[in-house]
């Protein structure tokens, strides 16, 4: 089993309030839930409208899987690039004992 967990700072520049904030990264959260099911939520920056952290954590049987996850949340951001730029991406793999 691998544990692999993360974050990814985002920066959305075309965002004139909160609402539209939350409405592109709930659109980015529910897209990547769809995909996979991880764990995914907006972790910092809740007060400003052009400024995003969300975090993220899953549990795969397999380094391929975990190779799979990372990838596909990287290909989602990416997918939303005219709304949103990636300021940071991180992420750790564990294989507990």
């Amino acid at each position: 089993m691998y544990v692999v967990y993360g974050h990814a700072i985002l920066y959305l520049p075309q965002s004139s309030s909160l609402k539209d904030k939350r409405q592109t990264i709930q659109s980015i959260i529910a897209r990547i839930r769809k995909r996979f099911s991880i764990s995914i939520c907006e972790v910092d920056y809740h007060d400003l409208w052009q400024r995003s952290t969300l975090g993220f954590a899953a549990a795969c049987s397999s380094y391929a899987d975990v190779h799979l996850i990372i990838s596909a949340i990287q290909d989602t951001l990416d997918q939303y690039q005219d709304v949103c730029e990636i300021t940071d991406f991180r992420s750790e793999t564990v294989k507990p004992e």
